[in-house]
């Protein structure tokens, strides 16, 4: 049995081959639907910096000793980063429910199988599917400073993986905002690739979202992001009540 969030209480199917159970979509608390947040539906400039840290972090640093000449470099392809590179985002709330395939997604062609993904959902009838992107231009401002220098190009590709996290950060806290607009606590974001939630969901999950015409965000064959410095996840929407994992 799951819940609906800050709504009456109905029964939720299963997942195939799991215990999880995700909530069928409650009725509204009131006739008056709440107040878009920042980004849902239409996206949206996301204010983020390198967080130079996770930058060292990306490039396998673990505490050791850098010179100060490294250290230097790496804090110039930051503030390239942070001036070059505009973040963006969108997501998209969505009534969600159990199928014999998987979570669908009502409304769209995207349907979330595996039983990690159940897991994450039980217990609710919503969630939020949200894309950040640091464009198209990012993908030039890359390949222009690995011309330059490799150890420039690697130095930048980390400042801007730590651009799209915090990015990221940003807008999970507008998906956190919708969430507490419908009486709802939203779950930690959880990516395609995550668990045994696979890659394949990326094109019907971007086409939910319209994420090419709002974003700029396509597939390569191998279902990767294009521009490779983009993030897609679900988070879900569910009763306050109810203890998340």
């Amino acid at each position: 049995m799951a819940e609906a969030c800050g709504a009456g209480r109905e029964e939720a199917g299963s997942a195939a081959g799991t215990a999880a159970a995700v909530s069928p979509a409650a009725p509204a608390a009131s006739s008056a639907a709440p107040a878009p947040a920042t980004g849902e539906g239409r996206p949206c400039v996301l204010t983020a910096s390198v967080k130079r840290r996770e930058a060292w972090a990306f490039l396998g640093h673990r505490g050791q000793s850098v010179d100060d000449e490294l250290a230097s470099r790496l804090e110039e392809a930051a503030v390239l980063c942070e001036r070059e590179l505009a973040p963006r985002g969108v997501f998209r709330v969505f009534p969600v429910c159990a199928t014999e395939g998987g979570i669908a997604v009502t409304g769209t062609n995207l349907v979330l199988p595996g039983e990690s993904i159940a897991r994450h959902l039980r217990g609710c009838a919503q969630a939020a599917l949200m894309a950040v992107t640091l464009g198209p231009s990012s993908e030039m401002v890359l390949r222009r400073e690995a011309a330059v220098s490799a150890t420039g190009g690697m130095l930048a590709d980390a400042c801007a993986s730590s651009l799209v996290e915090q990015a990221a950060g940003v807008l999970n806290g507008f998906v956190d905002e919708a969430a507490a607009r419908r009486g709802c606590a939203p779950t930690w974001r959880f990516s395609p690739g995550y668990g045994d939630l696979p890659l394949s969901v990326q094109g019907p999950f971007l086409e939910a979202l319209d994420a090419g015409r709002a974003l700029g965000v396509t597939l390569t064959a191998a279902n990767m992001l294009v521009p490779s410095k983009s993030i897609t996840a679900i988070v879900g929407f569910r009763d306050p009540d109810l203890r998340g994992e």
